[in-house]
């Protein structure tokens, strides 16, 4: 089978991790030959295989916009020239007049949430407001125009089952324990003076660049409440991004969270290490007590799954994402409340025994993932497509 893998939206985040991942797996597979269109960002991180066939796009496109005509009019020639089965969309976006059958990947639930439609409207962004109208608009029609749509998981598949009123295939994301403990080489001098400056007992992090619906704020404010619970500094909060304008993917502002440092007097609470490579990341988890993730609105969360291979108890916002993919390896908490974030965060403090059993459940649920099982079920679904 030939599989024409269409990955130009992969730059950063969700969609490198993706490729990153998956392709290695496709490259060993004995039954599918793969062509991959993807950005400078994307074939700069995925190593030369013998059956992957990288198409790098030349083509100066700015803006999401002139991408999407560019990939409509250009796309489906690509295809044909390489003899593909079965289009793959990845970037939650399809290709409205495919050759071949295809399968979309859709993992953005920003369409759908209308926490972060009010979010947006009470930041005033109303260009993002604008831009992510149409984008919803598109990615539904685009469910609608693709045989098949994968989900990252059960629950963002029935959510986009009650958008769209179509069928949506639910196929979890992987994990590589081994991929992901590897590198044996030493925690980054940068990263490792950063933490070494500022001792803590217990270290609680958050592994995220900013944006909006990783609801820093309430993370933050729950910072607050612990550090006057535990007056003496015992309680440090490390992030894996920047709190500073220009330092994260995206157009999202920081201003108010950065703020919010000041205000709460937390600023020497919070360790900003910046991004950190993946496979340098295993390090920082490691460094820190307790993983705790705010977020309002997810499709699978990967850093849940790396927290528990890493033997992290977590504290997660109450969402039905983190409820599936943790299966009994965290507490949780209601999303916009910082005092029930840092209730539930007390809690593992306090009890070596919680802790200990968070622990153990998690490593056991991480192990539940795997990417070659996600290769060889995307791939059974594939061929169902092809005639």
């Amino acid at each position: 089978m030939r599989l024409f893998i269409h990955a130009l939206g992969a730059s950063a985040g969700g969609g490198l991790t993706y490729l990153r991942n998956v392709v290695p797996h496709l490259a060993v597979h004995p039954e599918v030959e793969v062509s991959l269109l993807a950005g400078p960002e994307a074939t700069s991180q995925i190593p030369g295989v013998h059956n992957v066939h990288v198409i790098h796009c030349d083509a100066n496109l700015r803006g999401a916009r002139s991408r999407f005509l560019w990939e409509q009019k250009q796309v489906p020639r690509l295809i044909r020239d390489a003899q593909a089965d079965v289009l793959l969309c990845t970037g939650n976006f399809a290709l409205w007049k495919s050759p071949v059958p295809q399968i979309l990947l859709s993992r953005n639930s920003l369409y759908t949430s209308a926490d972060f439609a009010r979010d947006l409207w009470r930041r005033r962004d109303y260009r993002q407001i604008a831009d992510t109208w149409v984008k919803g608009l598109v990615a539904r029609r685009s469910i609608e125009r693709a045989e098949l749509t994968v989900a990252p998981s059960e629950a963002f598949a029935r959510e986009l089952k009650a958008w769209t009123g179509r069928d949506v295939v639910s196929l979890h994301h992987g994990f590589d324990r081994d991929e992901f403990f590897r590198d044996p080489a030493p925690l980054a001098p940068s990263l490792k003076e950063k933490l070494q400056a500022n001792p803590a007992k217990v270290r609680l992090l958050f592994v995220s660049h900013y944006n909006y619906y990783r609801n820093f704020e309430t993370l933050l404010r729950g910072l607050a409440f612990l550090k006057r619970r535990y007056p003496d500094g015992r309680i440090q909060l490390v992030l894996t991004c920047e709190l500073a304008p220009g330092k994260n993917p995206g157009s999202y502002r920081t201003e108010r969270a950065n703020e919010l440092l000041r205000e709460l007097n937390i600023s020497a609470d919070v360790v900003q290490l910046g991004a950190v490579a993946y496979p340098q990341l295993h390090y920082v988890y490691r460094a820190c007590q307790i993983y705790v993730t705010p977020a309002y609105t997810e499709t699978f969360a990967h850093p849940l799954v790396e927290a528990m291979a890493c033997g992290l108890p977590i504290v997660a916002s109450d969402l039905e994402v983190h409820r599936e993919v943790a299966d009994g390896a965290a507490l949780f908490f209601e999303r916009f409340s910082p005092e029930d974030m840092a209730e539930k965060v007390t809690e593992v403090v306090e009890s070596p025994s919680l802790q200990s059993e968070l622990r153990a459940r998690g490593l056991e649920s991480s192990a539940r993932f795997s990417w070659k099982s996600h290769v060889d079920k995307l791939l059974e679904l594939a061929k169902t497509l092809v005639h």
